[in-house]
């Protein structure tokens, strides 16, 4: 009869991805195998890089270890790289890692992980109690629950298939999911500037196919924990988005709304009474645009409008414009769209309103940021398509932001995560600067 995992699909899933899209073999099951560190060892030795998996009360924490076990006594150490990780079960399946050089012991039945850069702290379980020790510092850091008498459900060890066999490349993912969860823990923790505003809205303008669309389905995608495809894209010569859009964002299926929009438009045109209106602009900037309101290319919305907002106030105004570019085609913009876009940001200008730029559709996220996942890499700035818009548009080159967005994948991407939500954050700086410039009154 063939030993399965505890895992759930999703669950297992977590784990290959953060590993970079490996596969699992379980070796060891303590509930099928018994309870004992010398069947461990006996099934696992020798058998590369392995995961061992154990489940506690409501979350699911474990330890990488890049190195593997190839002695069969009784009590045994090797240093490996390695990092501890936990899954939260709930609905975005959150995963914390914290990035460690262990020592592995097996001692009378006690399977023991030192970890010495945190000043010898250990994880230990007792397999003959089934008793847990989890050190505290863990528990803070990566929101496990523990007392002196925990016990745990169950232990499995697996052997990772497909992994590249570098300790650099272990810490990487590590590092990048470190940093994507505290720019995801900086993007919920945002409050407009003096909170002269409860939400801030964030105008996305481009031309058609541009990924505007995209871009509002991957952030609603990483706070809900999955792809979603909210907003319908497509890569027709005419715009897809008819509509003016104000999306809200919650964190999570049932989370509480956060304090931004995205605003999506119907795509640019270079023709003439095609694609989105010029003249819809200032009103779409001043707020007076309703959301779901179906745009006419050859008549902009006037005040005679029945849904005309004739009055709008500070918070249904446009906080902060991104102008979106397919990175592809920026070198290959037609004197007509350059046009366009100077005469829409001049109206953009007389409002105020804070720009960004937003190139989508880059090839390769991982040579966009350099290794700490701070900055993007210098050859990555001189590229042609970031200097246009530097030059067509004025934008500062700490304000032209680069991401890829989520389009035919089925999975999330830590890295991909980066790009958005550091785009976000510099959105909202741009808005709290425009809404510290506002007069007084």
């Amino acid at each position: 009869m063939a030993v399965t995992t505890t895992l759930t699909w999703n669950e297992e899933r977590s784990f290959q991805k953060l590993l970079g899209n490996v596969s699992l073999r379980l070796l060891y099951k303590s509930s099928v195998h018994g309870r004992s560190t010398v069947e461990m060892q006996n099934r696992c030795r020798c058998q590369g890089p392995i995961v061992t998996v154990i489940y506690h009360s409501n979350s699911i924490f474990g330890v990488f270890t890049l190195g593997h076990s190839s002695d069969m006594s009784e009590s045994f150490t090797e240093p490996n790289a390695s990092f501890f990780f936990s899954l939260q079960k709930n609905e975005t399946m959150e995963m914390k890692t914290v990035v460690l050089n262990s020592t592995v012991t097996f001692y009378r039945n006690n399977l023991t992980f030192c970890f010495s850069s945190y000043y010898n702290q250990k994880l230990s379980l007792n397999f003959e109690e089934s008793r847990i020790y989890i050190p505290r510092i863990f528990e803070e850091e990566l929101i496990v629950k523990s007392h002196a008498k925990s016990t745990f459900l169950e232990c499995e060890v697996f052997r990772v298939e497909g992994i590249k066999d570098e300790a650099g490349y272990i810490n990487r993912i590590t590092r990048a999911i470190q940093h994507r969860n505290s720019l995801l823990a900086d993007v919920r923790a945002y409050s407009p500037y003096a909170d002269l505003v409860s939400e801030i809205r964030i105008l996305l303008l481009g031309p058609v196919g541009s990924g505007k669309s995209s871009f509002f389905n991957s952030v609603k995608s990483i706070f809900q924990g999955h792809l979603t495809r909210q907003a319908i894209v497509g890569s027709d010569v005419t715009s897809i988005t008819e509509q003016y859009r104000i999306y809200s964002i919650k964190d999570g299926k049932n989370g509480q709304s956060l304090p931004f929009m995205l605003c999506d438009s119907m795509g640019l045109d270079e023709k003439e009474g095609v694609g989105l209106c010029v003249d819809d602009i200032p009103h779409i900037l001043k707020g007076c645009v309703p959301d779901r309101y179906e745009f006419s290319p050859q008549k902009p919305i006037t005040p005679k409008h029945p849904t005309f907002i004739t009055s709008p106030s500070l918070k249904d105004r446009i906080h902060c414009v991104a102008y979106v570019f397919d990175i592809n085609s920026m070198d290959n913009l037609s004197s007509k769209m350059v046009a366009k876009l100077k005469q829409i940001q001049k109206e953009v200008i007389n409002c105020g309103v804070a720009q960004v730029a937003l190139l989508t559709k880059v090839n390769n996220c991982n040579e966009v940021l350099q290794d700490n996942f701070l900055k993007m890499n210098k050859a990555m700035i001189s590229q042609s398509q970031i200097q246009n818009v530097n030059k067509i548009l004025g934008i500062p080159l700490s304000r032209i932001l680069v991401v890829d967005n989520y389009a035919s994948e089925r999975e999330m991407d830590p890295v991909k995560d980066i790009l958005i939500l550091s785009a976000l954050k510099q959105m909202f700086r741009a808005t709290d600067d425009f809404l510290e410039d506002l007069p007084l009154e």
